[in-house]
């Protein structure tokens, strides 16, 4: 059984402990509002890019279309660019992350397809490069930035993009959480490239059932401008859905955290009592006992 002085000090630990999870809730909580209002702020422009590349996609086919739309013929090597934190002590974010792309990669060499891996964040090196040690194709490091933004969207977008018109893949796939709320991100697949065009009812909501839209210039130029835009924007709006996904997840696990230890501070506590009262009842006993002998 713990002495008194160990049951001091192990409260007295759980408690320096409680501040710091306490403050880090703080800090994700005020961090959160900031990130949450950035990524709503993008999925705007997001959309209505995607309806009108859908808009100009419908016009364009066959070999008139841009190589980032028509892809390159094939779809036997895939390339899984999974987005992860920087940084833990946000739940079970990365780890969910990791399961998707793991099962996104499963499926897929359960088809005879090749994969490979272009990792975005450190926190998902670990588990998927110990699962497929020869499959990483690429680490891309956001740790260095403080708030990681359009230019580091930009940056692994020009260079997925050179990887794909040098051959090294032949589909993409984008895996990143979607914040949801401080208590649900959900982890997402989606094809990156070839761009995959909106369903006709988005395309057409976009530019106006039934009107007739004359674009200048034609509509390949204008793809061709449009198409890796579109790419660094699901790259953009990927990395602001994590910094939105991991604030709401450290948030919600420091708060878990401080009242675990308050729990356990108070089952300490109850432990300290009665260890201290036990003690002063022995020594009143042996202090009664050597007053009778006498």
């Amino acid at each position: 059984m713990a002495s008194l002085k160990e049951l001091k000090g192990r409260i007295n630990s759980v408690k320096s402990t409680q501040k710091i999870t306490k403050a880090k809730q703080m800090v994700a909580a005020a961090k959160l509002r900031r990130a949450q209002a950035a990524a709503e702020a993008a999925r705007p422009y997001a959309e209505r890019l995607s309806g009108v590349m859908g808009s100009l996609a419908s016009k364009v086919a066959g070999d008139s279309a841009p190589m980032l739309l028509r892809g390159n013929g094939a779809n036997q090597r895939h390339l899984l660019v999974v987005v992860n934190t920087d940084k833990g002590l946000c739940g079970g974010l990365n780890a969910n992350i990791v399961k998707a792309a793991k099962a996104k990669a499963k499926a897929l060499i359960a088809e005879g397809k090749d994969v490979s891996f272009y990792l975005v964040g450190k926190k998902g090196r670990a588990p998927i490069k110990r699962d497929y040690p020869n499959r990483i194709a690429k680490h891309f490091d956001t740790s260095e930035v403080r708030q990681p933004g359009f230019e580091e969207a930009e940056e692994i977008a020009d260079d997925l993009i050179a990887r794909f018109e040098e051959g090294e893949f032949d589909v993409a796939h984008l895996v990143y959480p979607i914040f949801k709320s401080a208590l649900a991100q959900d982890p997402t697949v989606d094809q990156l490239i070839p761009v995959p065009p909106p369903e006709g009812d988005d395309a057409m909501a976009t530019a106006g059932e039934g009107a007739v839209v004359d674009y200048e210039p034609g509509e390949e130029e204008i793809l061709e401008d449009l198409l890796p835009r579109y790419v660094k924007t699901q790259i953009f709006g990927a990395l602001l859905e994590r910094e939105a996904s991991e604030q709401g997840a450290s948030m919600t696990a420091m708060d878990n955290a401080t009242r675990n230890a308050g729990d356990l501070i108070q089952k300490l506590t109850i432990q300290y009592n009665r260890s201290r009262q036990a003690a002063i009842t022995t020594e009143l006993i042996e202090i009664i006992a050597g007053a009778e002998a006498l």
